[in-house]
């Protein structure tokens, strides 16, 4: 499957944020397809947050994934909250994984930015 080979090549893209691997990555795929791949680099991550976005039928679609031992510090639905904003849409989601969608595919790369802008800000010490 694209989705399993992808994820090797993803997670070795992943930064380091104040101790934390954050992964940005823009992608092709629908909502489910996100979350699929999502888990995948999540656990290659081991510790981390993962930020997925793609444009399908012409909307933007975000995905925020956060290991379960960072939640208390990083919560996938409050980052998915504010970087749908930049795509013109709104979002929601558990802790540790969390979609969103927007009418404009152009906002995803800075969407994806301001997720790894929020990761900073939130874990700064």
């Amino acid at each position: 499957m694209v989705a399993a080979a992808r994820s090797g090549d993803l997670a070795s893209q992943a930064r380091d944020v104040n101790g934390i691997r954050v992964l940005t990555a823009r992608v092709e795929g629908d909502g489910s397809a996100l979350r699929e791949l999502a888990d995948k680099l999540r656990d290659k991550l081991g510790r981390g947050v993962v930020a997925l976005g793609s444009e399908f039928d012409g909307k933007a679609v975000l995905l925020v994934a956060v290991t379960k031992d960072l939640t208390a510090r990083v919560k996938a639905g409050d980052l998915v909250k504010e970087a749908a904003k930049l795509v013109g849409g709104r979002g929601g989601g558990k802790p540790d994984l969390a979609q969103a969608g927007g009418p404009d595919p152009a906002g995803l790369e800075k969407a994806l930015a301001k997720v790894e802008e929020l990761v900073q800000a939130t874990t700064a010490a």
